[in-house]
């Protein structure tokens, strides 16, 4: 009976690795490796339990194989239980709101801090300038750019359908579609692309997001694949226990999966190399445009 116990236990283990990636991506720290041992937990179980279920019932190795197996299930529920992210209220929670050119934007450059604010207990919004279509298949990215914000757990997400590639060909529309946000979401905090970036549209966000939020506090410009070497931030936030999170978010972008700097080396290169400056093990770096001490807070 503890056999069969066992491997039902172990179907179910499995079944649940395999369905609910993203869930345990997101809530789970070292979510790769947690899954992968479930994986070996089920691999070395199932041939276990069944052996001694059809050769050896009632035998010493039965026996023990039924108990190291419920040992071993119990270990692995109460691993996974301690590695969840723990979700402690700050005492003032701000609005951020994180502006992109286009699907994937933000997950690249901030994806890694905005799922570390909404597990503080901020409020994260999100606001995405064009479908990508120009750089891919549309209807994909606009359903990509849902699932990304969503994963990250972002408390709204908006994507607009401003033209991809010439943004900068219509800044009156991008700034009264900002505005109203602002004005909708009054966030504390403006993420948004940096001035040092080569590619147009982003440049084009960049100065309507001033143009936009001229009379707000605090900007932080992250960083983006395609910024120059003019990129000088003096802004950090560790991102230690969120680059996987940041991996798996960007991985949602499927459309974009065969991009050089979509690759998790990549990703996991870049947060290294700033968390190098950070004086931490992973960051994302910002420059700030500006920056009001008591808008940031305990982000």
């Amino acid at each position: 009976m503890h056999h069969v116990l066992t491997l039902i236990l172990s179907i179910v283990l499995l079944s649940v690795v395999l369905t609910q990636g993203d869930w345990i991506a997101r809530h789970v720290r070292h979510a790769p490796a947690v899954r992968a041992a479930a994986v070996t937990i089920v691999a070395v179980l199932v041939p276990a339990n069944a052996q001694a279920l059809w050769f050896a019932p009632g035998s010493p190795f039965a026996v023990g194989v039924a108990v190291a197996s419920v040992a071993l299930l119990i270990g692995y529920a109460g691993a996974v239980v301690l590695l969840r992210f723990a979700t402690a209220p700050v005492k003032a929670p701000r609005r951020i709101l994180a502006i992109g050119a286009h699907p994937d934007d933000l997950e690249l450059a901030c994806g890694g801090a905005l799922a570390k604010f909404v597990d503080a207990g901020h409020d994260v919004h999100v606001l995405v300038m064009s479908q990508g279509s120009v750089g891919g298949d549309e209807g994909e990215r606009i359903l990509e750019a849902r699932r990304g914000a969503t994963f990250l757990g972002a408390q709204s997400v908006v994507v607009h359908d401003f033209p991809d590639t010439m943004l900068q060909e219509v800044t009156q529309g991008l700034v009264m579609a900002m505005e109203a946000a602002i004005e909708e979401i009054a966030p504390d905090v403006i993420l948004t692309h940096s001035a040092h970036d080569q590619h147009q549209d982003h440049a084009a966000v960049h100065a309507a997001t001033l143009r936009a939020a001229r009379q707000h506090s605090t900007i932080l410009c992250y960083e983006s694949p395609s910024v120059t070497r003019d990129f000088n931030p003096s802004v950090f936030i560790d991102i230690a226990d969120y680059v996987d999170i940041k991996v798996q978010a960007v991985r949602m972008h499927r459309n974009q999966s065969g991009k050089p700097y979509m690759s998790a080396q990549r990703l996991r290169g870049m947060a290294t190399f700033r968390g190098s400056q950070a004086k931490r093990e992973f960051a994302e770096a910002y420059e700030p445009v500006r920056l009001l001490g008591s808008a940031v807070g305990d982000l």
